[in-house]
């Protein structure tokens, strides 16, 4: 019917969107160590990804100078609106965030916070590494992920989104949160997870995106050692591989997950993207 209210459940809300991979953060632990992971002064202005039904927002209220909730869900952003129409410093954002310009929504230093659908984690966290970066940011994410934002060259978990992460920022897993912490609770295990841009990147701005790109084609080889893959990016026989390699300071018979990310910076300049 014309003009009717949107169907509410349980506490009000509407319905869990499963398409928008709706998992409500509830538990009282979680949402401290993500505040405190945020370390907040009140004087600055703070973006919150999905805010969902609230929860962390009314932590978040009293500590920030200027709160933006971008929230896609209508019926979520029209009850926000009305929650905090009272709170000068609380603005909500309808939209979705990886066609939102963070940088211009903020007009000036921010930090980032976010409970982000797992389905598009990876694109939230690389449209957020985008310059103006957030000075940090604090998301909760799908375990798997954040240990692979944090391993180290060698380990199991390392591979291209650990490298193209910690060249431009510093992760640090917080803390783990189990399934029972949402409503409703996911089918994984999820943790917390700061990033902190670096002063100095191993690559500069105008590389990135090509950084990234060859990042991406290398651990598509991961199985082969680095003499077989530059041969296979570049038109050189394998003695040309070697000594390209020992220039850059890589072993010809390494495998990509041995590597740290400034040897794929030295190799970028190298080979190309």
């Amino acid at each position: 019917m014309p003009g009717r209210p949107p169907r509410r459940g349980r506490g009000g809300f509407p319905p869990v969107r499963k398409s928008l991979g709706q998992h409500f953060l509830h538990d009282a632990r979680a949402l401290g160590r993500i505040v405190e992971a945020l370390g907040l002064s009140g004087a600055e202005t703070v973006i919150e990804v999905g805010p969902g039904r609230g929860a962390l927002t009314d932590r978040l209220v009293p500590l920030a100078r200027r709160l933006i909730l971008i929230e896609v869900d209508r019926a979520l952003a029209d009850i926000l609106r009305q929650r905090y129409a009272s709170a000068p410093n609380v603005e909500v954002v309808e939209a979705d965030v990886l066609a939102t310009d963070l940088g211009a929504l903020a007009n000036g230093p921010y930090v980032l916070v976010g409970n982000v659908p797992y389905y598009i984690t990876t694109p939230i966290l690389f449209h957020a590494l985008k310059r103006p970066r957030p000075d940090r940011a604090v998301y909760l994410v799908q375990r798997e992920v954040a240990d692979r934002l944090v391993s180290a060259p060698g380990s199991r978990d390392y591979g291209a989104l650990s490298v193209n992460v910690q060249a431009v920022a510093v992760p640090e897993l917080i803390a783990a949160v189990p399934a029972r912490a949402f409503r409703p609770p996911p089918k994984v295990e999820s943790a917390i997870v700061r990033l902190v841009p670096r002063e100095t990147p191993v690559i500069p701005p105008e590389q990135e995106a090509r950084f990234r790109t060859l990042v991406q084609q290398i651990f598509g080889m991961r199985r082969k050692q680095m003499r077989r893959i530059v041969r296979s990016l570049a038109p050189l026989d394998a003695v040309a591989a070697d000594e390209l390699l020992h220039l850059v300071g890589i072993d010809p018979e390494a495998r990509p997950e041995t590597l740290a990310p400034p040897a794929f910076a030295a190799l970028l300049e190298r080979v190309g993207g």
